[in-house]
């Protein structure tokens, strides 16, 4: 009787750790504005950024970011919403 042995080697592709999870001191302001761009679509740079972390009876790290204008698109109501992006323990949902 024949065992077949299978195995399998994982390459790490993403070597970065996620931007949230990095000290806001040692981020540039290149790092949020290409983080930005690349979540939000958004052809400009964010307005403002605030990195922050929340510990207590809730514990999590936070960006949030305000874009330069306002979405042509904001009043209208058949549109999906899509305004906030959760991530949990590193991993986009």
């Amino acid at each position: 009787e024949k065992i077949k042995e299978v195995s399998h080697e994982w390459e790490l592709v993403n070597k970065q750790k996620p931007i949230w999870t990095r000290n806001p001191d040692d981020i540039p302001k290149e790092d949020y504005a290409a983080f930005y761009k690349s979540l939000t679509n958004d052809w400009e740079d964010h307005l403002a950024c605030k990195h922050f972390n929340v510990e207590g009876q809730l514990e999590f790290k936070s960006i949030l970011f305000v874009p330069k204008r306002a979405p042509f698109d904001m009043f209208e109501k058949k549109k999906k919403q899509n305004n906030i992006k959760l991530y949990v323990p590193r991993v986009f949902i």
